[in-house]
């Protein structure tokens, strides 16, 4: 306004100055007025640019406090430069911008033609490395099944990402994403978050006392009497524990310890594990599941569980619970919540073949998005464990015998072993579960499965007294095949490998199953039975249970190894009418050394002739009947012939 306040009296001046002599204004005073304008107008500039530039310092934001803060929220190590100079060029900018358009325009394009949009156009604007982490999951939760599964192996892969990144992952996952990475091989634990705190209890509040309200607060009636056993026994040693503290005397009598002594020191690990068998008969009952649930149940074996790192035989009844819960996919959220997935992927990097299949049983009957199949309590996957893009061809199913196990079966060769007490405990310190490292090494196509039931030489050691005609073969095979088909069993090409009793058992089902439409699929897909000292015949060991001395009162599943068994004989007549009609090959092992039976009898298990099935191959092998299914090393007799029997059957697949 100035400059031009200034102008107009400038021209005024000069129009009524004087007469005017000329029709135009003299150069000198044009020239003056123009030297005048030009500095007030060029000073004007420059007043006016400083101020917008003071004005600008003064309200320019600090991105790098934005990051800073960004990264703040998650409490987490910040490991990369956040100056923009050293990560943003031209060429990053460029291609930022044509992100946006491309967006855009695809945005509209959907909108358009009422399409949905491709959800791996993000929207995250970042550097390269948080772009892929929010890009991946993003896919993670695609609608796209195989977008999603992809977008979990390439998260679980990457080794590179920072502390704060693992973090992110882990605060943002959704449920699947977490399953899916637990089962990713060579994991990163960083992924996870620990468990909820839980919250405080009473110092003078034992744990198996909660354990017994649990319990008490599950239905009592209508039970199976095995479970009805196993609570029963469980609420007396907690009773007598609690007897204990006021200074009386205890007794485990029937299952418990065999002895009674004044305590000093309650034993509460004891009664815990009382307690816990309990819950895990319980837990294959899905209605019980429920209660368990809403009765806190899962925060209290977490508490457990975190109480008791020192003993495996505890955490190994509680990883059995939350595998048998997780059969109820209504279960899984609170599972998940629980902070049960952390803890299954750190038990799946245990050396303990025992530990880890047990975590893996649990993670495969959370993980719908890859396993179609389910597994009920003692089946176990010990190949492969984790989520693979290798096909599955076919099945391998191992069957155990008398006094055997899932695992401690199949091992590898140690030491010598009498069949008395310290052979039937479970030995945990196994040098290799052959199985589920030579096997699945030399045919990793397969799907490798060991089944484990309870058996015992006497009644005096049986789990569950009650209810005899539950440790018959009959029953267990009906039993056995109910899970099977669950876990898939049937729906690929089938190999059975059995031991001892293990093999009366895989004929019993198979006649079984030939008598069962439902179980067509398990008869028509077996390629071959692997029988390692299996007494089609009768055992010896029946006859001689009188003088064993923990034969006393022989079982029920001894009585029927009996030569004399007319159980026995209609079985093994049922399966060779029934083996005719089929064509699968059959392998048997015979042992020709004696076993220990306690510490003063030997007895040759299984003669040679018992073994003979009367079809297939029948090969003598210098060891007893505990070491006939232990090959001592990978380039055994033992393990290449069953290794080259089973590639053998099955060369079409592999």
């Amino acid at each position: 306004m100035s400059v031009a306040a200034y102008c107009v009296f400038c021209y005024r001046k000069i129009g009524t100055s004087g007469p005017a002599t000329k029709t135009h204004l003299p150069w000198n005073d044009i020239r003056k007025i123009a030297k005048v304008t030009g500095s007030l107008i060029l000073g004007g500039f420059v007043f006016i640019t400083y101020e917008v530039l003071s004005l600008n310092k003064l309200l320019q934001i600090d991105t790098q406090a934005l990051h800073q803060e960004k990264l703040k929220s998650y409490v987490y190590v910040r490991t990369a430069s956040l100056r923009p100079s050293e990560y943003q060029g031209i060429t990053y900018k460029a291609r930022k911008e044509i992100h946006k358009a491309v967006r855009k325009i695809l945005e509209t394009e959907a909108k358009i033609f009422r399409r949905p949009f491709n959800e791996q156009f993000s929207t995250f604007d970042g550097e390269d490395h948080e772009c892929a982490l929010w890009l991946l999951l993003k896919r993670s939760q695609s609608e796209d099944k195989a977008v999603r599964l992809q977008a979990v192996q390439d998260l679980a892969s990457n080794s590179h990402w920072h502390d704060y990144q693992y973090g992110t992952v882990a605060q943002t996952c959704d449920q699947r994403t977490a399953i899916g990475l637990a089962r990713s091989k060579d994991v990163d634990l960083r992924f996870f978050l620990p468990p909820p705190p839980l919250p405080k209890i009473k110092t003078d509040y034992p744990i198996e006392d909660e354990l017994r309200l649990l319990l008490v607060s599950l239905p009592q009636t209508g039970l199976d009497p095995c479970v009805q056993y196993f609570t029963s026994l469980a609420l007396r040693e907690s009773s007598q524990t609690l007897a204990a503290q006021r200074g009386g005397l205890w007794c485990f009598g029937g299952n418990g310890l065999p002895y009674c002594e004044t305590l000093s020191k309650i034993p509460s690990e004891t009664v815990e594990l009382f307690c816990l068998q309990a819950l895990v008969q319980h837990s294959k009952m899905s209605s019980h599941c429920d209660k368990i649930e809403a009765k806190g149940g899962l925060q209290l074996l977490q508490r457990i569980y975190q109480l008791r790192k020192d003993s495996a035989k505890i955490q190994r009844n509680i990883i059995r619970i939350i595998g048998n819960m997780a059969l109820d996919e209504r279960l899984h959220s609170s599972i998940v919540r629980a902070g049960w997935v952390s803890i299954l992927a750190e038990v799946m990097k245990s050396p303990h073949v025992i530990q880890s299949s047990h975590a893996s049983r649990a993670l495969a009957n959370l993980d719908r998005d890859t396993v179609k199949e389910k597994y009920p309590d003692g089946v176990y996957v010990l190949h492969p464990q984790y989520r693979s893009s290798q096909p599955i061809r076919a099945d391998i199913l191992f069957i155990h015998g008398l006094l055997g196990a899932a695992f401690k079966t199949w091992r590898q060769q140690d030491i010598d072993r009498h069949l008395d007490k310290k052979a039937s405990e479970k030995e945990e310190d196994y040098i290799q579960c052959w199985p589920k490292t030579w096997l699945a090494s030399d045919c990793p196509s397969l799907r490798i499965i060991s089944v484990e039931y309870d058996t015992h030489l006497s009644d005096w050691k049986a789990k569950c007294p009650v209810e005899a005609h539950r440790k018959s073969i009959a029953f267990r095979s009906s039993e056995l095949l109910d899970k099977l088909k669950a876990a898939g069993i049937g729906d690929r090409p089938l190999v059975w490998v059995s031991h001892s009793m293990g093999g009366l058992l895989v004929k019993k089902m198979l006649v079984d199953a030939s008598k069962n439409p439902e179980m067509d699929k398990i008869v028509n897909n077996t390629r071959g039975i692997v029988f390692y000292s299996v007494p089609h015949h009768g055992s010896q060991l029946a006859e001689y249970s009188i003088n064993a001395r923990y034969l006393l009162f022989p079982s029920v599943e001894v009585k029927e190894l009996s030569k004399d068994s007319p159980a026995l004989k209609e079985l093994n007549d049922d399966f060779l009418s029934f083996a005719k009609d089929k064509k699968f090959s059959v392998l048997s092992f015979a042992e020709t050394l004696p076993t220990h039976i306690g510490s003063m009898i030997k007895l040759h298990v299984v003669p040679v002739e018992s073994a003979d099935l009367g079809i297939g191959d029948l090969i003598p092998v210098d060891v007893n009947h505990l070491n006939i299914c232990k090959p001592k090393k990978k380039d055994a007799f033992l393990y290449q012939r069953t290794l080259k029997f089973i590639q053998d059957v099955l060369a079409q697949e592999l």
